[in-house]
């Protein structure tokens, strides 16, 4: 019997908390502020939200609605559909790829997310003390370097992934969700209030808020589009996983809405609580990807209070990265669950122990194999390490065309009668909205979104 049979997230908060925890990742407080610092701020955050309303939630709905129906991981949901509704059966290989890339992602997350715990150990120690521009670049590039570290951290993160996932859907996810999701967003409001009293804060919202039209360009628009869309992580079936666990009482569109306007308002207010230290320590908001790990620690070593905010912020970063580890880690026991007899904890950690194996081939990227360069043969690929090349393949092939493919499915495949019996609409014409959004609008821009990451 699959694991989903008969189970059901017991309260509507526990399912917010689990789709919220899931969506919320490091992505919404590290990407988003380094993104929105290289395209202008204020331009890329209303396109950002206009994003967030116009494809990200009607796409959500989709895939909640999808694995509501299903009831069964991805894999399991998409044979359910194919024998109930008649859809293709070839649909069971987006079930394969979906499950497959958020095992590839899962292995180079839990490394990534290894580095906030260890940055957060740093900080306690007082190792940003006084540190200047070069030291912290040089402390980065010295945690890189150190394999036997960034493996200690990994796996840590790792079993404490496994830990939960192992116990179940009850005595795991729930337990831990329902305070984690919340103590997220309580840390992230805190450092908003000690930002706005510390920081420059007017700076920061001006940067963040009021537009430079002069600045316009399309890449701004479908860079936007593309934070919104797949920070969410849509395509790969994590939320459907989560929406297979939903009660048919649970009003779909509503905790749509809930779960989107959750995972913007953290990633604006990650940028609330960055952006003021950043402006007030003249520091640079177009940092690339090193504003967290080489901008930030220097803002913490010369502010007062510094010693307290720093782990406190790292800390943040750690439980963005649990909340979603987690969930990630559920959508792929799922589907092994209902593949073999094997028991959920024996599952668990034998995909731990897969993850960190294949995890180690990022670990080694930035250090010990950072030279070898698997497909250097092909001139587009000549620079990329392993690492690289399982972060192109899961964030710029399998996430678009997992995401365009939910679209498909529930905007083409499914027949009309059964979506609105699943949505459950009281308004024919909100109905007809959604189903014109998520049957073009939705593909159109992640296709944009897709094509432009390819052609760059």
């Amino acid at each position: 019997m699959s694991y989903t049979d008969n189970r059901h997230w017991s309260t509507q908060f526990a399912f917010l908390a689990a789709a919220i925890g899931s969506a919320v990742g490091i992505s919404n407080i590290w990407k988003f502020t380094y993104v929105a610092g290289e395209n202008g701020g204020g331009l890329f955050t209303l396109v950002y939200i206009l994003a967030l309303v116009v494809i990200s939630v009607p796409a959500l709905i989709a895939e909640l609605l999808i694995g509501r129906s299903g009831g069964k991981s991805v894999v399991g949901t998409m044979q359910v559909l194919s024998k109930r509704e008649g859809i293709s059966r070839y649909w069971r290989w987006y079930g394969v790829m979906a499950a497959s890339g958020v095992f590839l992602a899962l292995s180079f997350y839990c490394v990534i997310a290894g580095w906030t715990v260890s940055y957060m150990v740093k900080s306690l120690g007082g190792a940003f003390d006084s540190i200047s521009s070069k030291g912290a670049v040089e402390m980065f590039m010295v945690f890189q370097n150190n394999p036997v570290e960034m493996i200690v951290y990994q796996l840590f993160f790792l079993v404490l992934t496994g830990v939960v996932v192992a116990r179940g859907i009850h005595n795991g996810l729930e337990a831990v969700l329902k305070w984690l999701t919340p103590g997220l967003f309580l840390i992230l409001i805190l450092l908003v209030f000690y930002s706005a009293v510390s920081g420059d804060f007017s700076a920061a919202f001006r940067f963040m808020f009021v537009p430079v039209f002069e600045d316009f360009k399309p890449s701004v628009i479908l860079t936007a589009v593309g934070q919104a869309f797949f920070s969410l992580g849509v395509g790969l079936g994590v939320l459907m996983t989560v929406g297979a666990y939903m009660k048919k009482s649970f009003p779909l569109g509503r905790a749509a809405l809930i779960i989107a306007a959750a995972d913007g308002g953290v990633a604006i207010l990650a940028g609330l609580a960055i952006f003021p230290l950043v402006f007030q320590y003249g520091l640079s908001p177009a940092g690339g990807p090193g504003l967290i790990f080489t901008t930030l620690p220097i803002a913490f070593g010369q502010m007062a209070g510094g010693h307290f905010i720093g782990p406190v912020f790292f800390l943040l970063l750690a439980l963005a990265a649990l909340t979603s580890s987690i969930t990630l880690l559920e959508a792929v026991v799922a589907w092994l669950e209902e593949s073999t007899s094997l028991k959920r904890p024996a599952i668990t950690w034998l995909t731990i122990l897969a993850l960190w194996l294949l995890g180690l081939a990022t670990v080694f990227s930035f250090n010990i194999w950072s030279d070898v360069k698997p497909l250097s043969m092909f001139e587009f690929f000549k620079h990329k390490t392993i690492f690289d090349l399982i972060d192109y393949l899961v964030s710029n092939l399998l996430m678009p065309v997992g995401g365009i493919l939910v679209a498909v499915l529930a905007g083409w495949s499914l027949s009309r009668d059964v979506v609105r019996e699943e949505l459950n609409l009281r308004s024919d014409t909100m109905f007809k909205i959604w189903h014109f959004l998520v049957r073009f609008i939705v593909p159109l821009f992640v296709c944009a979104v897709f094509i432009v990451n390819i052609l760059n």
